[in-house]
């Protein structure tokens, strides 16, 4: 009886281990790919500004309206200790550690992870991706590493974008709704901030963006089943790409801020 019971558990265990494997292993090739020629620089330029400069309204609006609710909600805690002077501290500090590279890596795995799954897996499914090896065509070369080394160039940019709009966005309200002095409130965030916290933040970024164009190549490359596998290819996309980017936040965090 305990045979039957196990079974799936074992069948569980050694799915998991297996899919592993094969992530490390498409690790490994796409990492080796993007370092050593040929590359292809007009397919990196596009992946850029797919990446990049589409990206810029969604990880904008995300970054003003963070930054203006997280004055809110701070003000409101500051307030009952008399610390009202701690916000623009509180706000620079936590967009460029955490919120900035954090929820710009969510927008970009559900924008872009997504694009990456659904356009390769459609390539897979209706065998484009032999055709290129038909032709002699490295897929990894072609398909995976610029997107790759495009968003690992690009979110940092996009983080740091974000970073600024996301300070406005907190100028605006402490100013126009909580009667800051604005020449003492952009004092304080410049004087409040140091190196080290943009420095994490864009580490994060890069190491975020390198997660997204993995998790989004990786399934499309893995997608089979027509129509239905390019959609659960997507799906996989933007869910093991958002857990892999929390993951990696703790980890990072860990390595720049233990004590």
């Amino acid at each position: 009886m305990a045979v039957p019971v196990l079974q799936p558990v074992g069948r569980t265990f050694l799915g998991s281990l297996e899919a592993i494997g094969r992530l490390a292993l498409f690790t490994l090739k796409a990492v080796i790919h993007c370092l050593t020629p040929p590359f292809y620089p007009r397919l990196i330029g596009r992946q850029m500004i797919e990446i990049g400069f589409y990206s810029l309204p969604v990880v904008g609006m995300t970054a003003v309206f963070t930054g203006m609710v997280l004055v809110l909600q701070t003000y409101v805690a500051v307030s009952r200790l008399n610390a009202e002077s701690t916000i623009p501290y509180v706000v620079v500090i936590s967009l460029t550690r955490e919120l900035g590279p954090v929820l710009a890596g969510l927008m970009l795995a559900g924008r872009v992870g997504a694009a990456m799954a659904a356009e390769i897996g459609t390539m897979r499914v209706t065998e484009q991706i032999d055709a290129l090896r038909t032709l002699s065509t490295n897929p990894f070369k072609y398909l995976i590493a610029p997107r790759l080394i495009a968003a690992v160039l690009m979110l940092p940019v996009l983080v740091g974008i974000a970073d600024i709009i996301g300070v406005f966005g907190g100028y605006l309200v402490s100013v126009f709704k909580l009667d800051f002095s604005p020449s003492i409130y952009l004092k304080n965030t410049v004087d409040f901030v140091e190196t080290i916290d943009i420095v994490s933040g864009l580490v994060k970024a890069a190491a975020f963006g390198f997660l997204v164009a993995l998790m989004g190549t990786y399934n499309g490359f893995q997608s089979r089943g027509g129509a239905q596998g390019v959609g659960k290819a997507t799906t996989d996309a933007v869910v093991g790409a958002s857990i892999l980017i929390l993951a990696a936040n703790f980890i990072i965090t860990g390595i720049f801020f233990s004590r």
